[in-house]
């Protein structure tokens, strides 16, 4: 939680309403444990023959490492009253004629919104706010380059098609992406600030540059003395000394709160900024040196400040071809500080927005970006952390939409789970009678629905239809058209809510049995002899004392089972009068069922003993088994006929270690052929190998039967085969290759841990209902689908998303604007059935700068992920890159005609709520699945793209763009993190200690030239040489900043949904390779582009769907 965040002050129901009986408040269950992550690809085996160590770019001086806002970027302004410089505020409207506010957005009064809800001037239903809250207007240019180039750097754009016929062109290409409109009339001054050509030039940044070095940059000085208030956003940070005391605090995970505009000039010496990423001048990056002050003096004091930056396109040198030694040719180069910033767009959405709670009384409101701690206040519309959108202003028509490219999606969370500080989705109960539902569409009575006659009648905010209110639920209307119980009643003032459903909703017309844990262990010689049978029973026996359960329920009503099995099935008695398990065998798989009823599903108390001698049996039972091969198919099927006779629904955590060879149903031969990558083939890769498992799962879907799989490979075993029940079910699947008990325990019981003990619905139903004009044409995610409307889920948890992609069916209006009511229809895990509901009302307009200010790019990149991944299963994977670039220059290209002011040709101008896209969409480009490296498994590729098909838009975000933070500026006696650097190898020191972490993997990356005082600290060894590469968790050391990185670690964990495999790297190790892999900035060694080369190319595109 954020330090800055405001108590919480409880929105309308912060306790049940006095006087209103019928609703209780619901509990989920068990207690959510702090996150407990998740598994990896598989082990790196060292790098690849034929793999060349990355040099750093020539003709590029590696030291210029942390960023100092060189060469800035003109931005051509939508808004004839913010000059041509001005980026725009990051989200806010600007302020027509007046100065940009330091702080960024003008933060829509939540207690406006509140206060006209409250005094009953609205009609039913949430208002559309007169001027709902945009993000500005002003479009931005970057101009990546703005010189001739060398003749040689037609290399850099190889992937992307033919190159440029001649030097001429090549030049004309990079000269037209000039700065500003000012073309670059003469050649700007070559070499400077690069360490090569005439140093005859000033230094732009004010300190001399020394020459080129190989090796990463050290952390540079800044300016001395406290910021002014003309610097919202700049934290200066001295060089780090020599012992750990008083290192420098980063920014707190949330916002600072920004000081007031400036309204004096400058102070001589300091640079003017703005909150843009980028602006007329800008200081340093949070927490990063400016750039490199010469010899890496730690001791020493802070230099003198810099001289402020001139605007000006000479100010981005491009070394000349002839001026350049023979070596340095290939690569020309624009500065990265002068592209859009992932980290500084988040860094300033936190101080913008990560202050305020966001209240969702008012239609079509932007949410702060996921990576921004904030509060959520439900007035009407479900919380972002249930659904986000694409664009929260959708087109009017479809031509509209069509001109724009911009896909119309919403990505779902059904069962996320809150922040303690926010209340949980109220459960509302009917009786009998049920949900109060329109006759026509059956959406569910919500907020938007208008009550007329009196209250006797409601008409449907979906589809307009007139209903009668039953006599039950009438009520009467005040003054203003509200019926006077609006508040008390959580369905018509709340965005989510449930409703207790009555057996109308169950299977069979019948209420639900609890559900049935069933726990199926691979016991063939790989799972025995790698300690993991031992392992997982012994984990049990403690772990079945936290099975979810129903709020204030004394103990869970989930039964047990246990099964274990290689070529054939045995299954255990272990009812509570026995003295002892009894097993049974199954011998004939081919023809798969349960040997026994009763006794199979227990409750853990009452079998509490004979459970806990089973799992001691277990290992000693199969201690000396010489059974190498393994069945998969029929496990499923025992599990799935044990929850048949048992007429309820459940899961099944199936443990597994091989691939199925075994004669059964479902065996599987190994297919796996690299040789197929970049063919037209490369696709039968990621299908299943046989149907049966897709008609498996559909057996299994029907009876409300989940699989979670467990796998711990030692060679390919067919994830795309294996996964397809665990993935059409609504299952997980955990991955840990090369299984090792001392490395992989700790992560693999952490995860079964979670898993076993998250919110989980089962059998469950979701429809997306929409307001006339649009409806769900698509979705995505882990479900079975048996028509065109209904996702089917035999268990959903809190962490899964379900994507639904929106097309329209006629036009909207601006005034009515578009809806979207999510229903989920499931059985908790204490047996009950019900309805979750969530609500959402965004804008429409007529103008396509409308639409291009209230999109959310997490979003679009979440959704353009998944689509991707999706369509590797039907097409080349080439054939689906085009796509992807083709689409978003697409989007860009359109803005640029229609939004835009005009300009010159070669700028690059991107939407400011955009302008991270092609940085993110690059990211998309060069992930394993889309564009592998080769080490790579088959088997990852699988994994990974059925991973990102459920995930939330958090976890995207830091899976393609990794979090990399420098552990070394950690302050050890606060509770925030370091501030965030980009992803990119020219920003590490070879001094400096750094953490990156994907929601996968957290990468510890240790410099070769780190003081021993901080590796003895850490790592209780004396030199860098003695550092184990093996550890999988740093040591317990008693110093403050073993405890701050460990509290880091921790940190991180706990946010994500997996526990992360930790990896240790040195500098110049052989698993530098794998780190540097998600340097995401940089070029990748599978043939990926860097950011800048992307930009360029991007461009490129724009520019030829222009002329």
């Amino acid at each position: 939680m954020s330090v800055n965040q405001q108590a919480h002050t409880g929105p309308p129901y912060g306790q049940p309403q006095p006087g209103y009986q019928g609703y209780q408040q619901p509990a989920y269950g068990g207690q959510s444990l702090p996150g407990v992550p998740q598994s990896q690809y598989g082990a790196y085996n060292g790098p690849m023959p034929g793999y060349q160590q990355p040099v750093p770019p020539q003709g590029y001086f590696p030291s210029l490492g942390f960023p100092s806002k060189g060469s800035p970027v003109s931005l051509n302004s939508d808004t004839s009253s913010l000059a041509p410089n001005f980026i725009g505020s990051l989200r806010a409207p600007p302020t027509s004629g007046a100065p940009p506010p330091a702080s960024g957005a003008s933060h829509p009064s939540g207690h406006l919104a509140y206060s006209q809800f409250e005094h009953g001037d609205v009609q039913n239903g949430i208002p559309a706010s007169a001027a709902p809250m945009q993000r500005p207007p002003a479009s931005q240019p970057f101009l990546p380059g703005s010189a001739p180039t060398p003749v040689s750097q037609i290399s850099t754009f190889q992937q992307y098609g033919p190159p440029p016929a001649s030097v001429q062109q090549l030049r004309n290409h990079m000269a037209g992406m000039t700065i500003g409109s000012t073309a670059a009339s003469a050649p700007p001054p070559a070499g400077l600030g690069y360490g090569v050509g005439p140093s005859s030039y000033p230094p732009t940044t004010g300190a001399p540059r020394p020459p080129a070095m190989p090796g990463p940059p050290l952390p540079g000085q800044t300016v001395a003395g406290p910021p002014p208030s003309s610097q919202p956003n700049h934290v200066s940070s001295p060089p780090p000394p020599s012992s750990m005391a008083g290192l420098h605090p980063g920014p707190p995970m949330s916002g600072l709160h920004g000081p007031p505009p400036p309204t004096h000039p400058p102070q001589p010496g300091y640079q003017m900024q703005q909150n843009g990423s980028f602006g007329q001048m800008r200081g340093p990056q949070p927490n990063y040196g400016g750039a490199y002050p010469g010899a890496p003096n730690y001791g020493s004091p802070p230099g003198p400040p810099p001289p402020p930056k001139r605007l000006d396109p000479d100010s981005i040198p491009s070394p000349q071809l002839n001026e350049l030694p023979p070596q340095q040719k290939p690569r020309h180069r624009i500065d990265p500080d002068a592209i859009p910033s992932p980290i500084q767009v988040i860094e300033d959405d936190r101080n913008n927005r990560g202050s305020e709670p966001f209240v969702t009384g008012v239609r079509g409101q932007v949410p702060p970006l996921v990576t921004t701690n904030f509060l959520v206040k439900d007035q009407g519309n479900a919380s972002p952390r249930y659904i986000r959108c694409t664009s929260y202003n959708i087109p009017c028509t479809s031509d509209m939409a069509k001109q724009s490219q911009v896909p119309l999606a919403a990505v779902i969370k059904p069962l996320a789970t809150l922040p303690p500080e926010e209340t949980l989705p109220y459960l509302v109960d009917h009786g009998e009678s049920g949900p109060v539902r329109c006759n026509r569409c059956k959406a569910y009575m919500c907020p938007f629905m208008q009550f007329i006659e009196g209250g006797r009648r409601f008409q449907c905010c979906f589809c307009s239809c007139v209903t009668e209110v039953p006599p039950h639920y009438f009520q009467h209307l005040d003054h203003t058209g509200k019926r006077v119980d609006f508040y008390d009643r959580p369905e018509l003032s709340l965005g989510s809510y449930e409703f207790l459903a009555t057996v109308d909703y169950c299977k069979n017309n019948k209420f639900p049995s609890p559900p049935a844990f069933i726990f199926m262990i691979d016991v063939s010689y790989n799972a025995v002899k790698s300690g993991l049978v031992r392992l997982i029973c012994e984990e049990l026996k403690s772990l079945l004392d936290y099975l979810p359960r129903e709020g204030n329920m004394e103990e869970s009503a989930i039964r047990v089972g246990f099964v274990t099995y290689n070529k054939v099935l045995h299954f255990y008695n272990v009812k509570s009068s026995l003295a002892q398990p009894q097993m049974m065998v199954v011998s004939d798989v081919a023809d798969m069922f349960v040997p026994l009823l009763d006794g199979f599903l227990v409750n853990v108390n009452e079998s509490r003993t004979v459970i806990a001698s089973l799992l001691d049996q277990i290992p000693e039972m199969f201690a000396d088994t010489r059974e190498t091969e393994t069945v998969f198919a029929p496990v499923i099927q025992a599990g799935l006929e044990a929850l048949k006779a048992a007429e309820c629904a459940g899961k099944l955590f199936i443990f597994h270690t091989s691939l199925p060879i075994a004669e059964a149903p479902g065996k599987l031969k190994n297919r796996d052929d690299r040789k197929l990558i970049n063919t037209d083939k490369e696709k039968t890769l990621f299908q299943p190998q046989t149907s049966f498992y897709n008609n498996l799962a559909k057996d299994c879907v029907a009876q409300g039967c989940c699989v979670d799989l467990f796998l711990f490979p030692n060679q390919y075993l067919d994830v795309a085969t294996l996964g397809v029940v665990p993935y059409q079910t609504g299952g997980s699947i955990y991955k840990y290759a090369y299984f090792q008990l001392e490395t992989d325990q700790y992560r693999f019981l952490n995860d079964l841990r979670r898993d076993v003990q998250k919110e989980v619905g089962f059998d469950a139903v979701m429809r997306v209902r929409t307001s006339t004009g649009i409806r769900a044409t698509d979705f995505f995610g882990a479900f079975y689908m048996s028509n065109t409307t209904d996702v089917e889920m035999a268990g959903l948890d809190c962490d899964k998303t379900i994507t639904v992609e929106f097309k329209h069916d006629d036009k909207l209006s601006e005034d009515s604007g578009a809806l979207l009511q999510c229903a989920l229809l499931y059985t908790s895990c204490a047996g009950q059935r019900r309805l979750r509901i969530h609500n959402l009302s965004l804008n429409c307009c007529t103008q396509l700068a409308d639409l291009y200010r209230n999109c959310e790019t997490d979003t679009l990149i979440n959704y353009l992920a998944k689509y991707a991944y999706r369509g590797v299963l039907s097409s080349p994977v080439k054939t689906v890159r085009d796509a992807l670039i083709n689409q978003c220059a697409q989007i860009l290209a359109c803005y640029r005609k229609n939004c835009a002011s005009p300009s010159s040709a070669g700028q690059l101008i991107l939407p400011e709520c955009m302008k991270l896209l092609p940085v993110y969409l690059n990211c998309v480009l060069k992930s394993d699945v889309l564009q592998p490296g080769p080490e790579v498994t088959t088997d990852d590729r699988a994994y990974i793209r059925q991973l990102v098909t459920s995930m939330d838009v958090a976890e995207t975000n830091v899976f393609f763009y990794p979090r990399l933070l420098p552990l070394t500026k950690a302050d050890v006696d606060s509770d925030s993190l370091p501030a965030a650097i980009r992803n990119s190898e020219e920003r590490l020191s070879k001094g400096d200690i750094y953490l990156l972490e994907n929601g996968l993997n957290v990468f510890v990356w240790v410099g070769v030239s780190v003081q021993q005082g901080l590796i003895q600290n850490l790592f209780g060894v004396s030199s860098f040489s003695q550092i184990s590469n093996a550890l999988s968790t740093l040591p317990v050391m008693e110093n403050p900043f073993s405890k701050k990185v460990r509290s880091i670690v921790d940190m991180i964990q706990g946010q994500r949904s997996r526990y992360m495999k930790l990896i240790i790297v040195k500098q110049e190790d052989k698993l530098e390779m794998l780190f540097k892999h998600f340097l995401v900035e940089d070029k990748s060694l599978s043939g990926g582009a860097s950011y800048v080369d992307f930009l360029c190319h991007m461009h490129k595109e724009i520019r030829q769907l222009l002329s």
